[in-house]
């Protein structure tokens, strides 16, 4: 994540509605790629002050920031849109009148908002459900469970909620945004590591397997490194949940899920890419590590490999030394290695058209 700054010079972090220093209501303009202070201009109107590339642009905020106080994303003031960019993806909201939901759809917006800004970031293409009817970009948040038992007691009458991808349209079960519920299901499941972010950058990568790769990509050569996706997805499931993974699943994976089927291999491997990119960034930004090769040369992704794993080997050094577990717990084997590249290849195309 970039480190942004208001006009009065104060630093302001992405998810800010407000700067600590000037007062300023502040937002993220998409469109310029930043986020900037704001002064009314009265009928719902809202300028930028001060130099800089976007002064004196004029937006309204999004219509979930003034009902709902959840979005900190701006609308050009021509755009006839009443939500954002980013809210105007989601279809279908949970029941905000029961208990907990808004809190917690606010958070599935924080973390899609993110998640956003990375692909715009990388020149990923974003085609919604209005552009592509049948294979557009669209968000379900749905609940299946009562939010005031922790999600442990069914709803009435709710068929069950599984977080997934089809067609484009990515649902999540908004108890994945509960921070005792998620854990509680990280346990059950036996995982190292599950956060709603990764959610996001897990089910984005099945649209963009769908967009990059199957669409008249190199389904070929995806299918030499990550196997056939052709084999049946239900039975391929059924047995990793029946027998587990294989027992030399890290020797060819980066997580045991991804050995379940080639789909969820390329998943997996495609939200690893995305921490690593957004976790480096972030390094940068707060001058952790010295800024890297990749920033100028898109494509060379044994830079960019060098840079992870220094910092991922400091990361968790730190994180031991204050007695917590290890914030990268994964072991990149050379099958996943070439995966990531792959990945990489692909997204660098992209990148190196969008600067």
């Amino acid at each position: 994540m970039r480190d942004f700054y208001c006009q009065c010079g104060n630093t302001l972090f992405f998810r800010n509605t407000r700067c600590l220093q000037c007062d300023r209501r502040v937002g993220f303009a998409p469109g310029a790629g930043r986020m900037t202070a704001l002064e009314p201009l009265g009928g719902g109107l809202w300028q930028v002050p001060g130099a800089g590339r976007i002064q004196g642009a004029v937006y309204r905020l999004c219509d979930n920031a003034t009902r709902h106080a959840i979005c900190n994303w701006l609308i050009p003031e021509a755009t006839p849109h009443a939500q954002c960019q980013s809210c105007r993806l989601t279809r279908t909201l949970p029941d905000l009148d029961q208990p907990r939901h808004a809190e917690l759809w606010g958070k599935l917006e924080s973390a899609k908002r993110h998640l956003l800004f990375n692909l715009m970031q990388l020149g990923l293409p974003i085609v919604d459900r209005r552009q592509d009817p049948e294979a557009g970009l669209a968000f379900d948040f749905l609940a299946d469970r009562d939010s005031t038992t922790e999600f442990t007691r069914p709803i009435a009458g709710q068929a069950p909620v599984n977080t997934g991808h089809a067609n484009g349209v990515i649902t999540i079960n908004i108890a994945e945004a509960d921070d005792v519920a998620r854990a509680r299901m990280r346990e059950q499941m036996g995982e190292h590591y599950r956060t709603l972010l990764g959610h996001f950058r897990h089910e984005i990568g099945h649209y963009y397997w769908s967009r990059l790769v199957a669409d008249g990509g190199p389904l070929a050569a995806c299918r030499t490194l990550f196997g056939d996706d052709r084999a049946d997805y239900a039975a391929a499931l059924k047995r990793y949940y029946r027998d587990g993974a294989p027992g030399d699943w890290q020797a060819r994976f980066i997580t045991p899920y991804a050995s379940a089927h080639p789909w969820e291999d390329w998943a997996e491997t495609w939200a690893h890419y995305l921490h690593m990119r957004d976790t480096l960034e972030t390094a940068v930004e707060f001058s952790l590590v010295t800024p890297p090769p990749w920033r100028h040369a898109a494509d060379d992704f044994d830079a960019l490999m060098h840079g992870w794993t220094q910092l991922a080997i400091g990361m968790n050094a730190v994180n031991r030394s204050m007695g917590l577990p290890d914030a990268y717990p994964f072991v990149i084997s050379g099958p996943t290695h070439e995966k990531l590249a792959f990945i990489h290849c692909l997204v660098a195309d992209h990148e190196s058209a969008a600067a």
